[in-house]
């Protein structure tokens, strides 16, 4: 692992965290990589029951890291790429027969909350908030936001968490059931290592299936989502909305929105 991704396994609990706090962990596409790897690997270890993903310092992720992607000169990697990368790592929560816990200890915005969501029980510090801020630069939702925002709390809430962009604190996250619980910050670390050790000692099959069970019942459109968000987004990253939303976000002024809009044909 490099500096930016932290692996260390106890007592059957891999913790993952997510350490840029320079960039208040926003994750580059080498580190997204790597965390799917990670993630995917656990399956494989005999000794490792559950995954707990957090973020070090006082941010879990802030999404994807537009500021190196400025400084590579936007040639950092194609559309098509960051968004399979970005998927990989979706995919690897979603399929991962082991339990994974997402440890909330601060925002968690754009991919970052993607990230968070995807896993099977979410803890939040009460402190913070989760952020879908994609409009605000000329993107949409990406890594199955727009599916799993909407089977968690419904579609009227999840249009107004996409489309405004606004923050939704911890507390409303669990009362609409967007997340499993909001947790005092001064407790988050050993709620979770609580029901971290519970999932380890617990029947590692029948989790498993259960895991599957409810996600096939619940996240049946995930494919879906990430195929048209894959294909919607490959096209707004290459969009003069984009380049002027990164631009203001980047110099902190307002955004100056002109691009006119285009039919995108559903590949699903």
């Amino acid at each position: 692992m490099s500096e930016s991704l932290h692996v260390d396994s106890e007592h059957g609990v891999l913790r993952i965290t997510i350490d840029r706090q320079a960039r208040m962990n926003a994750i580059d596409l080498a580190t997204m990589a790597e965390l799917a790897e990670a993630i995917t690997a656990a399956a494989t270890e005999p000794t490792t029951r559950v995954i707990v993903l957090t973020g070090a310092g006082k941010a879990f992720c802030t999404g994807a890291d537009l500021a190196a992607a400025a400084a590579a000169g936007g040639n950092e990697a194609t559309p098509e790429l960051v968004m399979d990368t970005a998927n990989s790592v979706i995919r690897a929560i979603v399929d991962s027969p082991l339990p994974v816990i997402a440890q909330v200890n601060g925002p968690a915005a754009g991919v970052g909350a993607s990230i968070a969501l995807a896993a099977d029980l979410i803890y939040a510090a009460d402190d913070t908030y989760l952020l879908l801020p994609f409009t605000s630069i000329g993107l949409m939702p990406d890594g199955g936001a727009t599916a799993m925002v909407a089977a968690a709390m419904g579609r009227a809430r999840a249009a107004e968490m996409a489309l405004l962009g606004a923050r939704l604190p911890a507390g409303e996250a669990a009362a609409a059931g967007l997340i499993t619980g909001s947790v005092p910050a001064a407790d988050l670390t050993e709620h979770v290592d609580t029901v971290a050790a519970k999932l380890a000692t617990g029947p590692r099959r029948a989790l498993e299936l259960t895991k599957a069970a409810i996600n096939a019942a619940t996240l049946s459109e995930l494919d879906g989502a990430l195929a048209r968000e894959k294909h919607g987004q490959t096209e707004l990253l290459t969009s003069a909305d984009f380049l002027e939303g990164m631009t203001a976000m980047l110099t902190r002024r307002a955004p100056n929105f002109a691009g006119a809009p285009r039919p995108i044909a559903d590949p699903a």
